[in-house]
C-alpha cells in the first residue's frame, strides 16, 4: 500500500541558493568577510521575496503568451475552480480551450489545477485500493496532463508556455526574455536564484516553472473546506440529513456502486482525500463528435486520441486516461478527457449502463450511447462491478459530489447546493 503526497522538489535551484546565503551568514558571523551586516539590514526585499509570490505573478502574466493574451490563469482561472470557464457562442463553457491566437483550438478538456499537487511523480507500480472488490492495480500511476507526460508540477508548468495550441512560444529563451521585460521579476529572480541566474535560459526556465509550481502547492489550491469536509470535522452536522449523505453509502459501498475503487487514494475516507487513485483506465468514453465537427470547420483536425499511449507507447495502455479527482466536479463542467458530457447526472448514467440493459439512450443527445472511441483495453472488470442506479441513486450521487465543492465555489451552484440539503 502507498501514501501519496504532494511532490517537493530537494535539489531546487531555490534550495541551492537558499544553503548559499545561509552559509554567507555563517561566514559572517564567524568574522570571515562578507556583505556589511547593518548595510545588508537596509536592503528591502524584492516585490516577489518568495517562491509562491513570485509564481502567483507569472501564473497570472498574460505577457509570457505570444500575442500576450493568455497566462496559465486564463485555462485554471482561480475565481472558478481552476478550470477554463470561458464560454462559447451559446454560452456554455468551452469544451476545450482556445489558444493565444483567439482560434486555436486544444485536443483535450482542460483539467482543474486545484489538487493538483497531491497526484504523485509519475511512476509504474501498484496501488492498494479500498472499498472495492477489485484486486489491487498494476500500471502507471500519477503524473501530471492526463496522460502523465509531465513527471510533476515543475514539468507540467513548463509544457503550456511551448505548445502551439496554448501559449505558442517558439522555445524556451522567448519566454525568459519576456520575463526580463519586467524589472521587479528581473529583482526577484536574482533575489531567489542567484544574480546569475538569467546567463542560461534554461536554468531561468526552469526557474519559472519551480516558481509556478510553487504557487500551486499552496492551500488556496487545496483547500479541504467542502460541506463533507466540515461534516467529517464534526461542523457541518446537517450533511447526515442531505442527499448527499445518501450518495457518499453509495459511494463508499462495495456492491451497489464501484466508484470508491478508482476514487479513493487513503484507506480511510478523511478530510483529505483527494477522490482519486491517480490510476489509468479506459472507460469507453465516446468521441466527442461535435468537438471533431468544430475543429473540422476550422481546418483543424482532430486524430483519436489515445491517452496514455502517447506517453508510455505500451499498447495496453491506449486508451486510458488518468482518474480525475472529484473535488469541485459541479463546478468543472464538461467532463471526461473530450468534454463529451455536459452534467453531472449523464455521467452517472454513462457508468449505470455497463449494467443497465434498459439504459439506452444518452439524455443529453437523445440517441443511443455512442461507441468507446477505442474499444480495446476497455476496463470491463471495474466498469460492470455495481448494481443497477435507480433515479433516486443517480441524484444522491450526484449530490455527493455537489457537496465535495471548496467553500469559495459554493456560489457557483447556490441552487443545487439548496436542492441536496447542503
Amino acid at each position: 500500500m502507498i501514501t501519496i503526497r504532494p511532490h517537493t522538489a530537494n535539489n531546487s535551484i531555490f534550495g541551492i541558493r537558499i544553503f548559499a546565503f545561509v552559509t554567507l551568514v555563517l561566514l559572517t558571523a564567524c568574522g570571515s568577510g562578507g556583505p556589511d551586516t547593518e548595510l545588508e539590514a537596509e536592503i528591502e526585499p524584492p516585490e516577489f521575496a518568495t517562491l509562491e509570490t513570485l509564481g502567483e505573478s507569472l501564473y497570472e502574466d498574460v505577457n509570457l503568451s505570444l500575442d500576450r493574451t493568455q497566462s496559465c490563469a486564463t485555462c485554471h482561472n482561480t475565481e472558478h475552480a481552476f478550470i477554463d470557464d470561458r464560454e462559447d457562442n451559446n454560452g456554455d463553457i468551452l469544451t476545450v480551450s482556445e489558444g493565444d491566437d483567439e482560434f486555436s483550438l486544444g485536443t483535450r478538456n482542460t483539467p482543474t489545477a486545484a489538487y493538483a499537487a497531491f497526484s504523485p511523480d509519475f511512476y509504474e507500480g501498484t496501488k492498494a485500493r479500498f472499498n472495492s472488490q477489485q484486486d489491487d492495480y498494476e500500471g502507471f500511476l500519477g503524473g501530471q496532463f492526463l496522460d502523465g507526460r509531465a513527471l510533476n508540477l515543475e514539468e507540467q508548468a513548463e509544457g503550456p508556455f511551448l505548445n502551439e495550441l496554448e501559449m505558442m512560444m517558439p522555445d524556451e529563451e522567448s519566454v525568459v526574455e519576456r520575463v526580463m521585460e519586467d524589472a521587479d521579476y528581473i529583482e526577484s529572480f536574482k533575489y531567489l536564484f542567484g544574480d546569475d541566474i538569467f546567463d542560461d535560459s534554461e536554468l531561468a526556465f526552469a526557474a519559472v516553472a519551480e516558481s509556478i509550481a510553487a504557487f500551486e502547492r499552496t492551500d488556496s489550491f487545496a483547500t479541504f473546506d467542502s460541506k463533507y469536509d466540515l461534516f467529517l470535522r464534526g461542523k457541518f452536522d446537517e450533511y447526515i440529513l442531505s442527499k448527499a449523505a445518501v450518495g457518499k453509502a453509495l459511494f463508499f459501498s462495495q456492491t451497489d456502486t464501484n466508484c470508491a475503487t478508482c476514487h479513493q487514494l487513503e484507506a480511510n475516507a478523511n478530510s483529505e482525500e483527494t477522490f482519486s487513485s491517480y490510476e489509468y483506465h479506459n472507460i469507453g468514453v465516446p468521441s466527442n463528435v461535435a468537438l471533431t465537427n468544430t475543429k473540422e470547420s476550422l481546418g483543424q483536425t482532430q486524430a483519436t486520441d489515445n491517452g496514455l499511449y502517447d506517453n508510455t507507447e505500451v499498447e495496453e495502455d491506449r486508451g486510458k486516461f488518468k482518474v480525475p479527482t472529484l473535488r469541485n466536479a459541479a463546478v468543472t463542467a464538461p467532463y471526461m478527457h473530450n468534454g463529451v458530457f455536459r452534467n453531472l447526472e449523464t455521467v452517472m448514467l454513462f457508468y449505470d449502463k455497463y449494467n443497465n440493459p434498459d439504459n439506452t439512450i444518452n439524455p443529453e443527445t437523445g440517441s443511443v450511447w455512442l461507441e468507446p472511441e477505442i474499444v480495446d483495453n476497455l476496463n470491463a472488470t471495474e466498469l460492470e462491478d455495481g448494481d443497477i442506479m435507480t433515479d433516486d441513486d443517480v441524484e444522491a450521487l450526484v449530490c455527493f459530489l455537489v457537496s465535495l465543492t471548496d467553500a469559495s465555489f459554493e456560489h457557483l451552484i447556490e441552487d443545487e447546493m439548496s436542492s441536496c440539503g447542503l
